[in-house]
């Protein structure tokens, strides 16, 4: 196996890294000295974080590095497809810590499916705005009885005086309390097939007939809420793709959903974080990390993080080639999250009874005067709770165990 990027690709990692030197630098570099600055950091040192970020990016996007795939039209940087090169980027802004792309339903699930099926005026008015951040989407798709079983939502859309009224609930949705916009599967078409019959939608979140309630959970957090739609509408042509094919809309969504939850650099970044824990940790007088069950349990996960990274290079040698990489393609959010779940217990036994701790409430991080060791566990604490909701998040795992059986090895379809 042959890893090298190759002259082309070298060069333009130092292209990368000879712009971020030039435009970005660290936070200490931003408070520091303004004469050591070059002319393009000091345009940004004088700005609030947020609006620093949002500077740099734009900065990004001219030069092609962010949003590869956003038409310039949107907003985007427009270039051609080219994984190595995105992966590069990937690389050289991570090991700065410059600003990547705003994350969120918005813009990893939505901009993608408005590009692949929206109208065009919907891009034009959706699109740069989420890009940048200004409009804020929760995800309206899962209901009470609608979970796995997505097609079976029973959310009702009527079409009257030239608007969807919307009568219905739905459950588990990110941050909805904090969003400007929902995107969301509605039945429009009762008497037809349960597939046939969804259609999907864009919202105002900021209109009577919508209740939001924020559920409180065992993190001590409110991320998700649930939805309660009395008669709330929508502009008849807020659709995306046709009426009743919303099925079909909404698996382009879920593609990019569980692309965005897998990752082989989030699951080694995870992965140096538990080293650090277990170097810290204490178990029978030592550091966790000499204990020969706790070594053994890391050889394997990095086993497993190894063999899901050069699984990665595979597909992505495939596809630069415009080859199938066959069954993989189907088992990145599976392995992706089976493997952050094996860290997530690992990070559980280290911590041992400090999982027991309440966690901060109003809004605090930490109490003044809390050990240095709890600021340290919280995290993990929280990734704990978080790897038993991704078995879930785009998709169950068992819906992707029948994927991996029907598409990838051609079983029958379970029943």
């Amino acid at each position: 196996m042959d890893l090298a990027y190759g002259p082309a690709y070298t060069a333009f990692r130092e292209e990368v890294r000879s712009f971020l030197k030039k435009n970005w630098a660290s936070s200490e570099q931003f408070k520091g000295d303004p004469a050591k600055l070059t002319p393009e950091q000091r345009e940004l040192s004088g700005l609030p974080r947020v609006e620093r970020d949002r500077a740099f990016r734009q900065k990004a996007i001219a030069a092609g590095y962010l949003y590869r795939s956003v038409p310039r039209q949107y907003g985007g940087g427009e270039q051609e497809p080219d994984s190595l090169r995105a992966d590069i980027i990937r690389d050289e802004f991570f090991r700065v810590r410059a600003p990547m792309e705003v994350s969120g339903n918005g813009t990893s699930m939505l901009v993608p499916t408005l590009l692949e099926c929206g109208a065009e005026w919907q891009k034009e008015k959706f699109v740069n705005k989420t890009l940048t951040g200004e409009y804020l989407w929760a995800q309206g798709y899962s209901e009470p009885g609608s979970g796995s079983d997505l097609a079976s939502v029973r959310t009702k859309g009527e079409l009257k005086d030239g608007k969807w009224v919307i009568n219905g609930q739905k459950i588990w949705t990110t941050l909805a309390h904090h969003c400007h916009y929902i995107f969301i599967l509605v039945r429009t078409e009762p008497d037809a097939p349960k597939h046939e019959g969804i259609s999907y939608l864009l919202m105002d979140l900021k209109q009577p007939g919508i209740d939001i309630r924020p559920l409180k959970q065992m993190t001590g957090q409110s991320e998700f809420c649930e939805v309660f739609l009395d008669n709330a509408m929508t502009p008849a042509d807020w659709i995306v793709g046709e009426r009743g094919k919303g099925w079909q809309v909404s698996r382009s969504t879920l593609k990019h959903e569980r692309g965005f939850i897998a990752g082989a650099e989030r699951q080694a970044a995870t992965f140096a974080s538990l080293m650090g824990l277990a170097q810290r940790c204490m178990k029978n007088g030592k550091p966790a990390i000499e204990d020969p069950q706790v070594r053994e349990h890391l050889a394997v996960i990095m086993g497993y993080i190894e063999s899901f990274r050069y699984s990665s290079f595979r597909q992505l040698s495939m596809n630069l080639r415009k080859q199938d990489a066959g069954m993989f393609n189907f088992m990145t959010k599976i392995a992706g999250s089976n493997t952050n779940a094996e860290m997530a217990k690992l990070a559980r036994d280290l911590i041992g009874d400090d999982l027991l701790l309440a966690p901060p409430v109003s809004g605090d991080r930490l109490t003044k005067g809390e050990p240095a060791k709890r600021r340290g566990n919280e995290q993990w604490v929280a990734q704990y709770m978080s790897s038993l909701a991704m078995a879930i998040a785009g998709g169950t795992s068992n819906i992707q165990r029948n994927v991996i059986a029907e598409r990838g090895l051609g079983l029958p379809r379970s029943y």
